[in-house]
């Protein structure tokens, strides 16, 4: 018995289809591995200091998202995109620069040390500021290559 790309039973079959090209794998590993060293180069030159607001962690999640919006639009719209282009740059290095997990750790933290406007205002704020930021991407984007 063996499974097919679906992930379903596959009598006729004694071969292994992978989920996911390899090649789409590697992109994505070398872009995360680029977004994630962009990252912390730019949250060494501007550490979060405890009990503050993580501005560094909310600059690069908000100025991530706008690229992601920018990268999407082109992408969609505007190029045929190499098929490793999304997979290298978006979810790849984006995804690597942009860091949500690191900002729900200091949600926690900056509760954990009774800044509870601070952390409601960073949770929401990120979140409104993201959004937003990725309409801006899409829409400077939009007007750039008219």
């Amino acid at each position: 018995m063996t499974f097919g790309a679906a992930g379903g039973q596959d009598m006729g079959s004694r071969t292994r289809t992978p989920a996911v090209e390899p090649m789409v794998l590697v992109a994505i590993a070398l872009g995360g591995g680029l977004g994630t060293l962009a990252r912390f180069g730019l949250g060494a030159l501007w550490p979060v200091l405890p009990g503050r607001f993580p501005w560094s962690t909310f600059v690069i999640n908000v100025f991530g998202c706008f690229l992601i919006g920018i990268l999407m639009f082109l992408i969609t719209e505007v190029w045929v995109a190499h098929r490793l282009l999304r997979p290298f740059a978006g979810v790849g290095f984006l995804g690597g620069f942009t860091t949500f997990s690191t900002y729900c750790l200091e949600i926690r933290r900056l509760l954990e040390s009774d800044e509870t406007a601070v952390a409601l205002g960073y949770l929401g704020g990120t979140v409104v500021a993201a959004l937003a930021a990725v309409v801006l991407g899409m829409t400077t984007a939009r007007l750039v290559t008219r």
